[in-house]
C-alpha cells in the first residue's frame, strides 16, 4: 500500500512539474515578438479594426511562470509602449501587445506618485457588489468609450517581477483598472462587459445609504 501511495504522490509531483513547465515557456513566435527590439521600445498594440488582431485579443491567455528569463523585457517593453505618447494609458494587458499570457501594467492611482506595478498571473477572487459606473476607453478599440459596471473594490492575488506573492485589497479607479486589464487576460473586452453588466438590475445605492468619500 505504502509503495503504490509512492508511486501516486510522485506521479503526482511530475504531473505538477509538467504544468509548470508548460505555464514556463514562451513559445518561439513569442520569444521572437519580445526579443524583437529593445528593453525600452514600444512594442505594437493589436487593434480591433484588424481582424486577425481581434481573433487574437478575444482569446484566453496562458500563465507566466514568475522566473521565466524572458518575462522582464517583456514586461520592460510593454511599460515603454504604455508610456509611449502614441499609445498612452494607465494599464496594458500582455495580450495587447501580441502575446496570450497572464500579465498587465496598472497605474496605481491609490498610491503616491501614482507608480505602474507590473502583475504576473493575477487573479480576482473577489468583487463588491457596490459598482462603479464610468466611462472607459481601451488602447486597441481606436476613437471609443463606454460607460461599463465595475465593482468599486476588488481582492486580487498576483505575483511581482521579483517573485514575491501578493493577496490585496483594492479600491478605486486602480480596481477599474485592474478589473479593464484582467479581463483582457480571459479574452473580454469592454464593450463585451457592457453587454454583460446590461443583463444585470442596479439600484442607485443613495437608496440605501448615504456614501461619501473622505478628502485626502
Amino acid at each position: 500500500m505504502k509503495k503504490i501511495l509512492s508511486i501516486l504522490t510522485l506521479s503526482c509531483i511530475f504531473i505538477t512539474m509538467q504544468a509548470q513547465n508548460k505555464s514556463s515557456k514562451f513559445t518561439q513566435q513569442e520569444i521572437d515578438l519580445i526579443e524583437n527590439g529593445t528593453s525600452n521600445q514600444p512594442m505594437r498594440v493589436l487593434q480591433t479594426t484588424n481582424d486577425d488582431d481581434y481573433t487574437f485579443l478575444i482569446q484566453p491567455t496562458e500563465p507566466i511562470h514568475k522566473k521565466d528569463k524572458h518575462l522582464e523585457k517583456l514586461a520592460s517593453r510593454m511599460l515603454a509602449t504604455v508610456l509611449d505618447p502614441k499609445s498612452r494609458g494607465v494599464g496594458i494587458a500582455a495580450p495587447q501587445v501580441g502575446i496570450a499570457r497572464k500579465a498587465f501594467w496598472v497605474k496605481r492611482m491609490d498610491k503616491p506618485n501614482a507608480p505602474f506595478e507590473f502583475f504576473v498571473n493575477p487573479k480576482i477572487t473577489w468583487y463588491s457588489a457596490i459598482k462603479r459606473y464610468g466611462k472607459e476607453g481601451c488602447l486597441s478599440i481606436p476613437d471609443q468609450s463606454g460607460m461599463v459596471y465595475r465593482s468599486l473594490v476588488i481582492q486580487i492575488e498576483y505575483c511581482d517581477l521579483q517573485g514575491n506573492e501578493h493577496n490585496e485589497i483594492i479600491e478605486g479607479y486602480t480596481a477599474v483598472i485592474c478589473q479593464h486589464e484582467y479581463d483582457h487576460l480571459q479574452g473580454v473586452l469592454y464593450p463585451d462587459q457592457i453587454k454583460i453588466s446590461d443583463k444585470n438590475e442596479y439600484e442607485k445605492s443613495d437608496v440605501q445609504n448615504d456614501l461619501f468619500y473622505q478628502k485626502l
